[in-house]
């Protein structure tokens, strides 16, 4: 990974964690996918996507979430559950970095999959 989609990351789990989130794990892979961040928010289990997009033209950090990305976030995240032996509740988040410089970053709760 970059630094820069590492120091996102970072920043992020922090954001979360501030909003009373606990991050369970961070960077988690598997065949199909991988998952940014994995976090507790009371009884539900959180898959976040963080996105840094430095150049809006394209349409943003939110525009970046291709249908592509989706599905590959949906099989890691099944592939997690699939490890835990049980299905808590579950959402999908992204949180949206426009650049480094803006820290508070914009946080989708519950995007559509």
């Amino acid at each position: 990974m970059n630094p820069r989609g590492e120091q996102a990351e970072m920043l992020a789990a922090d954001f979360l964690v501030s909003r009373g989130l606990a991050v369970v794990a961070r960077n988690y892979r598997c065949r199909g996918g991988e998952i940014d961040i994995i976090a507790q928010d009371g009884e539900t289990l959180v898959f976040v996507e963080v996105r840094l997009r430095r150049d809006a033209s394209f349409g943003g950090a939110a525009a970046s979430i291709t249908g592509g990305k989706r599905q590959r976030l949906a099989i890691a995240a099944r592939h997690y559950l699939g490890r835990l032996g049980r299905e808590p509740f579950c959402r999908f988040d992204a949180v949206l970095f426009e650049s480094l410089d803006h820290r508070e970053p914009t946080w989708l709760r519950n995007i559509d999959m």
